[in-house]
């Protein structure tokens, strides 16, 4: 990767697929920033994604998350981007990041591990908090499936199956255009 080469790299996938781990991995191998979507939208507002929920619902969530996703891709350079699980499945904003870089991965790790991975991580998933674990296998592949299409819109679909973070940064580098 050439040194005055402006990079924007957008990292999609399910919810517990190691957008973040693997994203910081992949910023300090670049040595470029990292950003997290839902982060720099609860710094933005004041609130975290639960409260913005809660206080304004999810409609105004899905458009503050569309109008920070483009000012990120619009007014900056240089960064790794971890988006939530489910920005690439709403409104325009697959189709925006596909257009503001062509650097989209989509980490894809398989059914069991994460089904594996979010049941020790539940009490932080709102989303799958209360579905009791002997129903995650079918909650979280029903849901996988419904939004395998956004996600295999990414141009790069790494299966990040038994791969260390570090492995896999290096894995996307090789790949970036």
């Amino acid at each position: 990767m050439p040194k005055d080469k402006l990079l924007k790299v957008v990292l999609v996938g399910y919810m517990g697929s190691g957008k973040s781990t693997i994203g910081v991995a992949l910023s300090e191998h670049l040595k470029c920033a990292f950003l997290d979507l839902d982060s720099y939208i609860e710094k933005a507002e004041g609130l975290s994604i639960a409260e913005i929920f809660a206080q304004h619902g999810e409609i105004y969530f899905r458009k503050k998350e569309f109008e920070y996703l483009k000012e990120i891709l619009v007014n900056r350079d240089n960064f790794v981007l971890a988006t939530g699980g489910g920005t690439p499945c709403y409104g325009l904003n697959m189709k925006e990041i596909i257009a503001n870089t062509p650097n989209v991965f989509y980490l894809k790790l398989s059914l069991p591990l994460l089904v594996d991975r979010l049941s020790r991580e539940k009490e932080h998933r709102p989303m799958i908090k209360n579905i009791p674990n002997q129903e995650l296998p079918e909650f979280i592949g029903k849901h996988l499936f419904e939004r395998s299409f956004f996600y295999n819109q990414a141009p790069t679909t790494i299966r990040t199956d038994g791969r260390k973070p570090q492995e896999i940064a290096a894995l996307i580098s090789e790949k970036l255009v």
